[in-house]
């Protein structure tokens, strides 16, 4: 095993990332036992002037049905792609049961945040993350399987650590065919959907590009759901 601890140092200024505008992901959700239950998709747009800053947008939306229960959900951040780290955060969750919105702004150069209701709190980095900007964070790292890694990098302290553990590679059925993946595991503190730890399951594509080709997490109504792709609009690795 390989055990590596990282204080959450972000990219370089030159370090090509392997995502970019434009991209955009879409998936089939389905529970554990197979049934499709909606669709989600993820994708980049700008870029957006954040305070003076040139931003990503990164966006994810998804729509689950299970019966005559519904749930949506739609998070935003504002990554900014030289410094590798967000700017600010959106997030909506609404079912039937709950509701649950969430708006920050990130102060990096502070080590703050802020959010729309008042609240002001500090963080451990001046490079912060919130969760959409940790998955594509994660397809930035060495992917050597056996490999461990710990950031604390989520803007809210009470959340750190994020612990990345690469697993295994594999290969996984999809409806764009069987993909090479590498397995990794990250383990979250997210008290709005988990008690305690929460584990998030993510096969990465086995290439430059890093794609989520399945998540494995936990959503409002469904349970443990699977985010498998369907398709992609990615320029990495194109000229």
């Amino acid at each position: 095993m390989i055990g590596v601890c990282a204080s959450g140092s972000a990219p370089s200024e030159t370090a090509a990332l392997p995502f970019s505008l434009g991209e955009k992901l879409t998936y089939e959700v389905t529970v554990a036992r197979g049934s499709k239950v909606g669709a989600a998709t993820m994708w980049i747009e700008g870029p957006v002037d954040v305070r003076g800053t040139s931003t990503y947008l990164l966006r994810f939306d998804s729509k689950i049905r299970i019966a005559l229960l519904s749930a949506v959900s739609s998070s935003s951040s504002w990554f900014d792609p030289l410094r590798g780290s967000s700017l600010r955060f959106f997030k909506h969750e609404q079912n039937l049961l709950a509701r649950h919105d969430e708006a920050v702004d990130f102060y990096p150069d502070k080590k703050e945040w802020k959010s729309a209701k008042g609240e002001i709190g500090q963080s451990q980095t001046n490079t912060p993350l919130d969760e959409l900007s940790f998955m594509y964070f994660i397809r930035t790292l060495p992917m050597t399987p056996g490999a461990t890694y710990s950031f604390d990098r989520h803007f809210d302290a009470a959340r750190n650590p994020t612990t990345i553990t690469v697993i295994r590679r594999d290969m996984i059925p999809t409806p764009m065919g069987e993909l090479r993946v590498i397995l990794v595991e990250m383990r979250v503190r997210d008290p709005q959907h988990y008690e305690g730890e929460g584990v998030i399951r993510v096969h990465l594509t086995d290439d430059e590009c890093r794609l989520p080709a399945r998540i494995e997490s936990t959503m409002p109504i469904v349970g443990t759901a699977i985010l498998t792709i369907a398709s992609q609009n990615s320029h990495c690795g194109k000229p």
